[in-house]
């Protein structure tokens, strides 16, 4: 038997057009200058797992940094970037950590402007720590629920007086907007993050894979 030419008519063009392939999401988390290490690096272990592991979940993950080069952290830890803002792919979901180098963020025209200029284009805005610190002097907070580390409560308030701040949680989600508290928490905010998007189960597969069950030793 023959293969049906294209000039058959009994041919169904239909046949020849390939599957559309649905673009993959992108998860930035943003490095800097005085980041706090695990602050980045607690997330991007969560959301680099996931998504390279199950990569037909749809979802990559990626750093960036201002510049696109290495940055120092708080404990001079140098941490690379895979991405400066201006060449980073358009983003779906950003995790702004903290560190004491959100504080100058904080009277940052040019960094506030950028956090304010993703708020308008990237569906979901996450932080960890004080990184809530420099979305509420950008502006994006306003009467919403938030969290960051338990040092910096007052402050955020200071920010903006309108934000409601829940001192006990872990991380909050208030829709387009997740913060987390201090440091380890934003564990806890990232495997979150990968249970909405992708469903509770896989959640678990990487909680278990990264065996965090926390249970501090003091």
């Amino acid at each position: 038997m023959h293969p049906q030419s294209p000039t058959d008519p009994a041919h169904d063009p239909a046949h020849d057009r390939a599957t559309p392939v649905a673009p993959r999401r992108q998860i930035g988390v943003l490095v800097f200058d005085g980041v706090e290490e695990l602050d980045a690096v607690g997330p991007w272990e969560v959301l680099s797992h996931w998504t390279q592991t199950c990569p037909e979940d749809g979802w990559d993950a990626f750093c960036l940094s201002a510049d696109g080069a290495p940055v120092v952290g708080a404990k001079s830890l140098v941490l690379g970037a895979h991405h400066s803002f201006d060449d980073a792919p358009p983003l779906d979901v950003l995790v702004h950590p903290g560190g004491p180098g959100t504080r100058p963020m904080l009277l940052d025209p040019d960094h506030l402007g950028w956090v304010r200029s993703l708020r308008d284009s990237v569906p979901l805005m996450t932080s960890v720590c004080t990184g809530s610190l420099v979305y509420a002097a950008a502006g994006l907070l306003t009467g919403r629920r938030a969290t960051t580390h338990w040092a910096s409560l007052n402050l955020l308030s200071e920010l903006d007086p309108t934000i409601i701040t829940d001192v006990a949680a872990r991380f909050v989600d208030d829709g387009d907007v997740i913060t987390s508290a201090g440091v380890s928490a934003g564990i806890d905010m990232a495997l979150h993050l990968v249970a909405r998007l992708t469903g509770v189960e896989r959640a678990r597969e990487v909680r278990r894979y990264l065996q965090y069950d926390p249970m501090p030793p003091i």
